[in-house]
């Protein structure tokens, strides 16, 4: 991160979360204000990204009993992909926060097409994190927790066969009972978080905080941001914003039916590199 941009203060400060930092080296005590920009005018390193990326730290009393945030990039008109991927409107410093905001979590939450799209491997540990995780009280990578109402998932993989922390499978009562024991039959755990065949997005966040994974981070793909967004779960959005234009038919970060009422959320930080713009918004709680 490389540039520093001035950010005004335009909304109501989210109660019960911490301010981001105003740098990497913010002296104890400093004054916290409402949205900070952060950035040096030179390369973050990773511990210093992770510092800019903190969970709360009273993650599991936020609504819940766990934080929710969400990692997507977006297009300048609009699109969460290209051609069905993600990386054609990434870039190497967009990994580099997708990164650190893995290595922050407890588990990564996605929907089975994206791990479809995607070819989703399991995540993997870390040196530069080992440390910080360590002192966090977590492992030495996150889990990662596939939502899937058929469960018609590629059980062979090695997101499901090698990975260094057994993968979750959240599912419906109602999910297909073979692919349910092939699920297990492989080395995944099978976590019901809905009465239907599909999962309840408050039921599947409280299911993986009760397993003491209350730092949790999605990364989509739209349809599943949809439903926790719907749901009214989702504590903060991380969003890449992309400094390219697709044109074309692609989804938006976010899909499904519409609120009723627009959910606002209030601008936490940005960083800048190349163009590339790291902003971070956090819920409104009601008043």
């Amino acid at each position: 991160m490389r540039r520093l941009f001035p950010v005004t203060d335009q909304t109501p400060p989210v109660p019960a979360a911490p301010a981001a930092p105003t740098g990497p080296a913010a002296p104890p005590g400093a004054p916290a204000a409402g949205p900070a920009v952060v950035g040096e005018g030179r390369e973050w390193s990773l511990d210093e990204l992770a510092d800019a990326y903190a969970y709360p730290e009273d993650a599991a009393s936020a609504r819940h009993g766990a934080w929710l945030r969400a990692n997507m990039v977006s297009s300048l008109d609009g699109a969460a992909q290209h051609d069905g991927r993600s990386e054609p409107i990434s870039s190497a410093a967009d990994m580099r926060v997708f990164g650190a905001m893995r290595a922050l979590a407890d588990v990564v939450v996605v929907g089975a097409e994206t791990v479809r799209l995607e070819g989703y491997r399991p995540a993997r540990a870390r040196e530069a994190f080992a440390a910080r995780r360590e002192a966090a009280g977590q492992g030495p990578a996150p889990a990662i927790a596939v939502v899937s109402a058929s469960l018609n998932l590629d059980f062979s993989l090695p997101l499901f066969t090698s990975p260094l922390v057994p993968t979750l499978v959240l599912t419906g009562a109602a999910a297909p009972p073979a692919r349910v024991r092939e699920a297990e039959r492989a080395g995944a755990e099978v976590v019901v978080a809905g009465d239907g065949p599909g999962v309840e997005p408050e039921r599947a966040v409280r299911a993986l905080a009760g397993r003491g994974m209350t730092r949790q981070l999605t990364e989509g793909g739209p349809r599943l941001l949809g439903q926790f967004v719907a749901a009214g779960v989702l504590d903060e959005l991380c969003l890449t914003v992309s400094p390219t234009l697709t044109a074309g038919d692609a989804q938006r970060i976010a899909g499904g039916p519409s609120l009723a009422v627009p959910s606002r959320f209030a601008l936490a930080s940005v960083l800048e590199e190349d163009g590339f713009l790291f902003t971070r918004y956090r819920r409104i709680s009601p008043v």
